[in-house]
């Protein structure tokens, strides 16, 4: 678990200093302000690994630029302070790792095998489709027969699993041996393998899961494989939806996304336990979810259900499972859909904010907000009003004038009758502005 990320001279914020909490973790804010970079780094802060190229220092600032963090006692590392190296562009791990290298050196006065097993899967699901999976037990082993790196092979370097869309559906490969199946494949074989009863299965794991994601409304059930292609001999699974059975290839964004992440969960974790068979020691006490905007491609049913549901899913993967979940959101829905949900002692709430040309980062204390609207005026997103530009901008016209103020009224409304007839364009019959601006002109007898 990470308990805390602090940057300096890195990111679009000069200083950065997350405490994050111990379970649900909510980035909000404005677009290009780092909260995905916050996600990045988190990543690499819990694998040692970058997904793609690593973060660079702001220009200018590469010799004082770094990156600190905490994580759980009795983890790979409770602290640890990385500056940049300007010749070779790597971040150097003044503790426990070398980045360069790749290589990981456990404590002192730890055994490596005791250490490496307080390490955790780590999940990270991007909205373009694209994730990466770092477990610990495999990937730590996956360039070597040990399930930890030994100083004296500098050439086994960590290597997550980095899936583009398609690879997770049709299967993942490194240096030539399959790592993942892939999700049709998977599907089709677990289904078919599975026996009554055995809660166990990974096919069960896959049911439960995707039934949890599921809109309780529209809940997607796993259907009989069928043959569609002539040029592709594979079955495809197929769901079971109430207007009827498609198969999953033909499914919506929104559902495709669902889809998608109900298998990352079900594999990653099947995988975990497997290989923890494999090496003789116990399943990981905790998992690690990075995730982009949860609510893409989502209807907003499908929006308000989505979190609440990730982390059931998550919580039942094992019944000492303690989950940690870093998402950004753009979403009112979702976070009006915490409410119930969110627990002060161990969920965080941070808004990300620019201050001039200065990017800010807060916690906001927990609020409830009743629904969408009370979270879109909130100070999380800053709206003044959950309405149109042009509404938004007559009725503060409107308001303006109400109040004595004219002399700042915009062009094209700079007069009652101007006003009233935008109002009347642009606002329902039912608004709840209109009785105010009635009682007003009927005073004025207009």
């Amino acid at each position: 678990m990470l308990r805390a990320l602090h940057l300096e001279g890195v990111g679009p914020a000069d200083r950065l200093d997350l405490e994050l909490g111990e379970r649900l973790n909510l980035l909000t804010g404005d677009n290009g302000l780092g909260k995905s970079f916050v996600l990045e780094v988190a990543w690499w802060a819990l694998t040692g690994t970058w997904t793609d190229r690593p973060v660079l220092p702001q220009p200018g600032k590469e010799e004082s630029a770094r990156i600190e963090g905490e994580a759980e006692p009795g983890t790979e590392f409770e602290q640890f302070e990385s500056k940049y190296e300007r010749v070779t562009q790597q971040w150097r791990d003044r503790f426990r790792r070398d980045m360069s290298l790749g290589l990981i050196s456990a404590p002192a006065g730890i055994d490596v095998p005791t250490w490496v097993r307080g390490t955790v899967p780590v999940l990270y699901v991007r909205t373009n489709g694209a994730c990466s999976v770092w477990d610990p037990y495999r990937n730590s082993a996956s360039m070597g027969s040990a399930p930890y790196r030994p100083l004296s092979a500098p050439s086994l370097d960590p290597q997550p699993y980095l899936f583009e869309e398609r690879q997770l559906w049709d299967g993942l490969d490194h240096e030539g041996r399959p790592v993942c199946n892939g999700l049709v494949q998977d599907w089709v074989t677990w289904q078919l393998e599975a026996a009554d009863g055995d809660e166990a299965h990974p096919f069960q794991l896959l049911c439960r899961v995707l039934q949890q994601l599921s809109h309780p409304e529209e809940t997607m059930r796993p259907g009989k494989p069928v043959r569609l292609y002539l040029d592709d001999v594979r079955k495809f699974p197929t769901i079971e939806l109430p207007y009827g059975t498609i198969p999953i290839v033909h499914a919506s964004a929104g559902m495709k996304r669902i889809l998608a992440l109900s298998y990352l969960i079900a594999w990653s974790w099947s995988e975990h336990v497997q290989a923890s068979r494999l090496i003789g020691w116990q399943p990981s006490e905790r998992i690690v979810v990075l995730m982009e905007e949860p609510e893409t491609h989502l209807h907003p049913r499908w929006q308000r259900h989505i979190v609440p549901a990730l982390l059931g899913a998550l919580s039942g993967l094992a019944p000492w499972m303690r989950p940690q979940v870093l998402l950004t959101t753009h979403s009112p829905l979702v976070l009006a859909s915490l409410e119930p949900h969110f627990k002060p002692a161990r969920d965080k709430l941070f808004v990300f904010e620019l201050d001039g040309a200065d990017v800010t980062v807060r916690e906001l204390p927990w609020a409830k907000r009743g629904d969408a609207i009370g979270w879109l005026t909130s100070p999380v997103f800053g709206l003044e009003q959950a309405r149109s530009i042009e509404a938004e901008r007559a009725i503060e016209a409107a308001e303006a004038l109400m109040r004595g103020e004219t002399g700042a009224l915009p062009e094209g409304l700079r007069s009652e009758e101007e006003i009233h007839r935008e109002l009347v364009r642009l606002l329902p019959d039912q608004d709840r502005f209109w009785p105010r601006w009635t009682v007003r002109r009927e005073r004025a007898g207009a």
